[in-house]
């Protein structure tokens, strides 16, 4: 796909120079932090090392005080706690912190995931007679609840206080529970609105071991859980988020949790540094394939548990799960890119809905997310069972799913989520209806440039500028992710060295040089420019992030290719 290279050079020589000469660090670096808003010595200190002392104070957050006074209540009554939450990473992880910092406590504590095909996401009926069933006096809900209206409601008939523990956007008007933690809430003061639910959920604890006047050191023992959940729910990874992961990715490298250290056994990371892409792409399929393709409560068992065959064996059934669920995934995106591609033939189109009897509805959000990547639309694939849909969409940049979807809300049963990831459920009967109305909000807000893809370029770079000294700085922009994506460069009119191949599924593999340096590349999915680079192998221009590879206990650099140009 045709990417546009957008290389931003909204700041002066001036102000680059004079950031530079404060860190005494390379021009460079110095504008890199400016495109990520820091631009004194105080946050750029606060940037590369940060730490727990920097987050904000629990209390700040609407109804803090309250949710902390009914917990404490709760755990000093020896009341009956059940934990309710979503069941994918951000909720299982929400849901195994909880767990484990009221078990530390002493609580009587046990916790509760609805099936995703029998009960669907969020607070349920079956859950909320489950919890009268178990004679619960508190539930706590994380990562879900926010519009839980109805089911919050025959919770408290029953005589049960609810607590919400959530991050989604709320509804215009918001539920009856005993108190809502929502950064979201439209009367929010909280400074800092983009926490994942493992992020709410770290705050609510905080501000219980505060209010209980208990070391906060309790919660350090499970921050690679904060990290797990926040990374892979593509949150903004700045503010606490990134305190969060930063901090949480340390202990990750040195985990203790049984569950995790099997985990990583299975997937083969447990000699390996963790970072935000191992986590994304590799760690959190796993968690997420026992609730796509059945009981997430195994999940929570995994990291919540102290018996370590028990963890080698979730562990395995993790692993399998997830293959599995990799089987299905290629199976329903064979069948949506027949769709996409009848559907993109008109190419005058702003989105793409897609809709089928028997597509599973845990893999549809992933398969969706891939439509994205070839197609570059808003995608929606809604799978259909009893005369009812169930639909995962993704978006691409500038785009608001949620609001879009709140246009069409006369013709949908159900949905929720956020800017660029949201659910909804639909009659059989509306999808058409459904497919116009959308496609008519996606023209109105959708400009041409919008479709093509942009690759945002944080600066030019010469080869021979990549040393010891420039990669150590490179490595303390980390964690990346979302709004602090790892830095793309472009090195122009290179020559290529040697014989570029193509190596496993269709990767090119080649060097490239300029001046006196040389530097590996490797080109995910990019085998087809290999003939067009074997005919000129001069004067390549390259969109890269730079890279340490790992393979057989040996590091080596390498430029990952985004994309390539040739030179006029």
């Amino acid at each position: 796909m045709q990417l546009r290279w957008d290389v931003v050079d909204q700041f002066s020589p001036q102000e680059i120079a004079e950031l530079a000469e404060k860190l005494r660090i390379p021009d460079i670096i110095a504008k890199m932090l400016l495109r990520r808003g820091i631009a004194d010595l105080d946050i750029a200190r606060r940037f590369f090392r940060p730490s727990l002392d920097q987050l904000y104070d629990p209390f700040i957050m609407q109804d803090m005080q309250k949710a902390v006074d009914r917990l404490r209540k709760a755990i000093l009554s020896d009341q009956k706690i059940m934990i309710y939450g979503d069941y994918d990473v951000d909720g299982i992880t929400s849901v195994s912190f909880l767990y484990l910092i009221l078990r530390e406590l002493g609580a009587d504590v046990n916790y509760y995931i609805p099936d995703r095909q029998l009960e669907g996401y969020g607070l349920s009926e079956q859950g909320i007679e489950t919890a009268k069933q178990r004679n619960i006096d508190l539930i706590i809900s994380v990562d879900c609840g926010i519009t839980g209206h109805a089911e919050i409601e025959l919770a408290k008939n029953a005589g049960i206080d609810v607590i919400v523990c959530d991050h989604h956007e709320p509804g215009p008007t918001l539920p009856g529970a005993d108190a809502l933690l929502d950064p979201k809430r439209l009367d929010s003061s909280y400074p800092f609105r983009e926490l994942a639910a493992v992020g709410v959920t770290y705050k609510f604890c905080q501000g219980l071991l505060m209010r209980m006047d208990i070391d906060l050191s309790i919660l350090e023992h499970y921050l690679e859980l904060v990290a797990i959940g926040t990374a892979a729910d593509i949150v903004p990874l700045v503010d606490e988020n990134r305190i969060f992961v930063k901090i949480g990715l340390d202990r990750l490298n040195e985990s203790e949790n049984l569950g995790i250290k099997a985990l990583l056994e299975v997937a083969s990371l447990s000699t390996r540094e963790i970072g935000t892409g191992h986590i994304v792409f590799i760690i959190a399929p796993r968690i997420n394939a026992v609730g796509r393709m059945g009981d997430a409560e195994r999940a929570v068992k995994l990291l919540t548990t102290d018996d370590a065959n028990e963890a080698r064996e979730i562990a395995g059934i993790l692993e399998m799960e997830n293959r599995h669920r990799k089987n299905v995934d290629e199976e329903t995106f064979r069948q949506a890119l027949i769709q996409a591609t009848e559907q993109y033939a008109d190419q005058a189109i702003r989105s793409l809905i897609l809709s089928q009897r028997g597509w599973h509805p845990g893999v549809i959000g992933i398969v969706a997310s891939r439509v994205v990547e070839r197609f570059y639309r808003p995608t929606i694939l809604i799978s259909i069972e009893n005369g009812v849909g169930k639909g995962s969409a993704r978006s691409i940049e500038g785009f608001d799913l949620y609001d879009a979807l709140k246009s069409c809300e006369d013709l949908l049963v159900g949905y929720g989520g956020h800017k660029y990831a949201a659910g909804l459920s639909i009659l059989e009967e509306n999808i058409e209806a459904f497919k116009e109305r959308f496609e008519a909000v996606a023209n109105s807000r959708i400009i041409e440039e919008q479709l093509v893809p942009k690759l945002s370029i944080d600066a030019e770079l010469h080869l021979d500028q990549i040393d010891a000294m420039f990669l150590k700085l490179l490595r303390m922009f980390a964690p990346f992710g979302p709004h602090n994506m790892r830095p793309v460069f472009v090195s122009r009119n290179l020559n290529v060295v040697g014989n570029p191949v193509i190596v496993g599924g269709n990767h090119l593999k080649c060097r490239v040089q300029q001046g006196r340096a040389v530097h590996e590349v490797i080109g995910f999915g990019m085998g087809d420019w290999l003939k067009e680079i074997q005919k000129k192998a001069r004067g390549l221009d390259l969109a890269y992030v730079i890279e340490e590879n790992e393979y057989m206990g040996r590091k080596n650099l390498q430029l990952r290719a985004k994309d390539i140009k040739f030179s006029q």
